[in-house]
C-alpha cells in the first residue's frame, strides 16, 4: 500500500481530518515506520521461544499450613474498641 493510501485509510479509520501538508508529513513518517517494521521480517527467529512475559514470574505462594487460631483474649488484646468479648465498631445504618 502506498504511503498516501495508508494515510487516507488511517484518517478514515481514526476519523481524522488532516490538511494536505499534514498528510504529506505523516505520509513520510508512515513510510519510515512501515520500513522499520518490514525489517523485522528479515530477522531469523527459528528456534527462539516466544517471550510473552519479559520477566520470569515465580510462584509466590506459601505452604498452606494449619495453625492454631488466636484465642479471643489475644485477638482483642490490641484494641480499645471492645465490649463483652467482641470488637465494637461504629453504628451502620
Amino acid at each position: 500500500m502506498e504511503g498516501d493510501q495508508t494515510i487516507e485509510r488511517v484518517m478514515k479509520t481514526a476519523k481524522l481530518s488532516l490538511t494536505d501538508s499534514e498528510k504529506k508529513a505523516y505520509s513520510k513518517d508512515m513510510k519510515n515506520i512501515l520500513a522499520a517494521f518490514a525489517s523485522l521480517d528479515e530477522v531469523d527467529v527459528c528456534g527462539v521461544k516466544p517471550a510473552f512475559q519479559p520477566i520470569d514470574i515465580k510462584d509466590r505462594t506459601r505452604e498452606d499450613v494449619v495453625e492454631d487460631s488466636l484465642i479471643q483474649k489475644d485477638a482483642l488484646a490490641n484494641t480499645k474498641n471492645k465490649k463483652n468479648g467482641y470488637f465494637v465498631g461504629p453504628k451502620a445504618i
